[in-house]
């Protein structure tokens, strides 16, 4: 995929393109309902295993510490996992991994040794199926259509917020009903059902990387794709801040229901968002809707200065959460036209990872600043804002790179 792909002057087309055209492509709703099962536990892990450990008799600090190792080693394993795909195909990398995966969250349950915990949520961390990667590697064989592609992107991208509502939505109930080892018996049934679902399909198992001539040595870390994924790391920044901003006004307000509230209405802002951006053709390059949507979604951010009431933080989260969407899946297109093809599982793996390192450092970061109230409120804006710096210092860069 090309930038000129998205061109502006492609707008007839793109408009007869409609969700229903494209969930009715062969393969597309499997792959994209697969995906969405076998991630699910991206969103349920973290809190399965904050409540089974503290179920045993640790600390709540511990038990955080565990669920914050597991998702970090998932995030710094993704460029390598990426890699391996890209050279072996998706079968030799995913499968291993949802087995390994489910195997050492099981170990949780055996006993409540604390080296064993440890050992057993990073590598379950590391292993972790790439399914977000090798889902964005799979749209360009299934949907040859640029405009079908988009659509499917903005769908994939816009769903995953509901994850992060129904995962530990569906954990607390099933601990509060059978306990929390049920909720760890969940989340690894439900992992290895999406894996299979997707690694079973057609495009999946016949997928194999291209390979061409020094193909090896080809540089994915060029400078202008080295500043999307800082940029990526900014927008990481912003949501981790969120998550420990939504505790701190809970608890400011003594409403606990907000801690899950303000992340739940962002993540409705961000499939709205993508719904919205997929319905037409936007005019300009990708980079230049991805410096439009980074400017939305620090924008967005602002309001949060005047240190609003909890009813109006709730709705005012939802402006950056309708960008969110726009700004990673024009990452993802601006990263196409950067990278060569036999590459690019192992960028768009970069991408992911660089939002979760992103992430990881805004709950440090919010973590320590929580007490500050204006200080904490402004932290979202600022990593908004160092994505679109660095952003709009790329841009010139990027453009030159792609030719375009």
């Amino acid at each position: 995929m090309t930038t000129t792909d998205h061109a502006a002057g492609q707008a007839p087309a793109a408009a007869s393109t409609s969700y229903r055209a494209v969930l009715g492509s062969r393969h597309v709703a499997r792959l994209l309902g697969g995906t969405l099962i076998g991630r699910m536990p991206n969103g349920m892990a973290p809190v399965a295993i904050v409540l089974l450990i503290t179920s045993q008799g640790a600390s709540l600090a511990s038990a955080g510490l565990l669920s914050a190792l597991y998702g970090l080693a998932g995030a710094l394993s993704q460029p390598v996992k990426g890699r391996l795909m890209d050279r072996h195909g998706q079968m030799p990398v995913s499968a291993p991994g949802a087995v390994i995966n489910s195997g050492c969250l099981l170990l949780l349950l055996v006993g409540d040794d604390p080296t064993l915990a440890l050992a057993a949520v990073v590598l379950a961390g590391l292993s972790s199926p790439p399914l977000e990667a090798g889902l964005r590697a799979l749209w360009p064989t299934v949907l040859p259509d640029a405009h079908r592609r988009r659509v499917a992107l903005a769908l994939d991208t816009g769903s995953q917020g509901l994850l992060y509502i129904a995962g530990p939505l569906l954990v607390a109930a099933l601990a509060t009903a059978y306990g929390p080892r049920a909720a760890i018996l969940a989340t690894v049934v439900l992992g290895l059902l999406g894996t299979t679902v997707v690694l079973t399909a057609p495009p999946s198992r016949t997928w194999r990387p291209q390979h061409t001539a020094g193909s090896a040595a080809a540089r994915l870390h060029g400078t202008p794709l080295s500043l999307i994924f800082l940029a990526h790391a900014g927008f990481g920044i912003a949501l981790g801040v969120m998550n420990v901003w939504a505790v701190a006004m809970a608890e400011l307000h003594d409403m606990d229901l907000l801690s899950g509230l303000i992340p739940a209405a962002f993540a409705t802002g961000s499939f709205l968002g993508g719904l919205v951006y997929a319905r037409r053709a936007w005019p300009g390059s990708p980079i230049v809707q991805l410096l439009s949507a980074a400017a939305g979604f620090c924008a967005g951010w602002l309001p949060l200065l005047a240190l609003p009431g909890p009813h109006m933080a709730t709705v005012v989260v939802t402006v950056p959460g309708m960008f969110l969407t726009v700004v990673i899946a024009c990452g993802f297109t601006t990263a196409d036209a950067l990278v060569p093809t036999q590459r690019r599982t192992e960028a768009y793996a970069w991408l992911i990872a660089s939002v979760g390192v992103g992430q990881a450092a805004g709950t440090a970061l919010a973590g320590a600043l929580a007490t500050h109230r204006l200080t904490a409120a402004a932290l979202p804006a600022a990593g908004a804002a160092l994505a679109l710096t660095v952003l709009a210092a790329a841009r010139h860069r990027i453009t030159a790179r792609g030719g375009h």
